[in-house]
């Protein structure tokens, strides 16, 4: 769907930017004070210098608030970046940062989700996998790790990359020992394409249900998905209540108005309340098989012709969400829907068991969810390129996919030239796969190898792979993850 949104970023200009780029940065902002969490001895290196002091001696880190959390030192900062890393002189924002800190002699974890970074101490999977520290970066161009004026020009895939780079660069001399890339869906696209352009500073990459639609315009693979996902009978209650949506649209819109009035939506930027009524119908089905599992077929209406109006509409709203094409749903994921159109490329599908007089207006391209006054042009090229890469010369690469999350259609896949590098989907899950959902052969063997990678794998499991379990304890409040419904479906 538009929503796939692929990282087209042009390969262009593969140079290094770094030295240049540090030397724009500016000095630090004043640090803001806040609490502090219990120090321990992971508060301070072997020099006896605070953990704080380090990160807040780096040129262009500020400290925005330091939080609490048993065990760790969470703190979040900015970042002092080049708007264009080509052209480093030319400006500068502020990235927001977060550091979940445990040890400098742990291993560290560069976590993105392609979006806004949250400011909630959380451990994603191989944090914990390896018992380390985790980096997580605000992608540019998300509120408010935005340049002012915004030159959406630079918002592309290798200006992210370059983002994590210089990131990586400043941290690296306080956390020496190995780094490990990750993040779900576009933020491992985003680790992906980090490792495309700068293939020597991790150790390895764990990329979680990362889309890779190579050919914008060739989106047969999707259709297939739809065509055998799950069973039948799920897939023909989903499929009737989406046609019954539109059969019922005159009923449903002046619901969808009045809904609309009464929360204050507008649809300037889409073209209108028809438009955006449609687009949420046509989500429906992509959006259940990539937040929900087959046993929560159930809730879907078993008999949609006799299903009330309200019945139908709620299953939508449930799912699709039908503020998430008002111009309030959309403005906070602009940059992503810039990103789609013009690298990362949009899935367009077919939708066999709707008559054609019920559908107006298609999957709608990523242009029509962003505003007019903000310019695209598309670049065929870009995600070639990486899937090129990755086939041929991924190196200490992981990829995992959920069987029945429509994005997995697509995905990346590694050739003869990648070395030590899988790509492996978890049997039932959907948009929330992980390591821990792969059967047991596939599961140990990929945890084995994120402790390799990121050198803390004990003798026992050099030894037997299949003896490889996380080092660190499972902690309910920083290890709780599963999918973050989205309304849209967005990657």
């Amino acid at each position: 769907m538009r929503k796939a949104l692929r990282w087209l970023l042009a390969l262009a200009v593969i140079g290094g930017t770094v030295s240049t780029a540090e030397a724009a940065t500016a000095a630090q902002s004043e640090a803001i004070s806040g609490t502090k969490s219990s120090t321990s001895k992971t508060s301070s290196d072997k020099t006896g210098s605070d953990i704080k002091d380090q990160l807040l001696a780096i040129p262009g880190m500020s400290l925005i608030q330091e939080k609490p959390y048993t065990g760790y030192r969470y703190f979040v900062l900015n970042y002092t970046q080049p708007v264009d890393h080509r052209h480093p002189s030319k400006g500068t924002f502020q990235q927001r940062i977060t550091i979940l800190h445990k040890d400098v002699s742990r291993p560290t974890v560069f976590f993105t989700s392609g979006y806004n970074v949250s400011t909630t101490p959380s451990r994603s999977e191989p944090t914990r996998i390896v018992d380390g520290n985790q980096v997580s970066l605000e992608y540019r161009f998300f509120t408010p790790s935005r340049p002012a004026p915004a030159d959406w020009s630079k918002l592309d895939i290798r200006q992210a990359a370059d983002d994590q780079h210089r990131v990586f660069r400043a941290l690296k001399k306080i956390y020496t020992k190995k780094w490990l890339a990750t993040g779900g869906s576009k933020g491992g696209m985003t680790a992906t394409y980090f490792e495309r352009f700068h293939p020597h500073d991790m150790d390895g990459v764990v990329a979680y249900v990362a889309p890779n639609d190579v050919v914008n315009n060739e989106d047969s693979a999707y259709d297939r998905f739809f065509a055998g996902v799950g069973t039948k009978e799920c897939r023909d209650r989903l499929n009737a209540v989406q046609r019954e949506a539109l059969v019922r649209r005159e009923p449903l819109e002046k619901k969808y108005a009045e809904f609309a009035a009464a929360e204050g939506l507008t649809f300037n930027t889409i073209g209108g309340l028809d438009r955006a009524y449609e687009a949420v119908v046509l989500d429906y089905v992509w959006g259940f098989w990539q937040y929900s599992l087959l046993a929560d077929c159930e809730s879907v209406p078993a008999d949609a012709k006799t299903a009330t109006d309200d019945d139908i509409w709620t299953s939508v709203d449930t799912i699709s969400g039908f503020s998430a094409y008002a111009d309030q749903g959309l403005e906070r994921y602009t940059p992503y829907y810039y990103q789609a159109g013009t690298q990362l490329g949009a899935p367009d599908i077919k939708f066999p068991h709707i008559e054609k007089k019920y559908v107006r207006y298609g999957y709608q391209p990523p242009r029509n969810f962003v505003p007019r006054d903000i310019p695209m042009k598309f670049q065929q090229w870009a995600m070639r390129d990486v899937d090129n890469w990755v086939k041929h010369r991924a190196r200490h690469m992981l990829f995992v996919y959920g069987q029945n999350d429509p994005w997995g259609a697509e995905p990346f896949r590694v050739g003869k030239g990648a070395k030590d590098s899988y790509v492996f989907f978890a049997p039932g899950m959907n948009h929330g796969a992980n390591v821990a959902g792969l059967v047991p052969e596939q599961k140990a063997l990929a945890t084995a190898r994120i402790l390799e990678w990121a050198g803390v794998a004990p003798a026992t499991v050099k030894a037997n792979p299949s003896a490889a379990r996380p080092l660190a304890t499972y902690d309910a409040r920083l290890d709780r993850r599963g999918v973050e419904r989205e309304h849209s479906v967005r990657p």
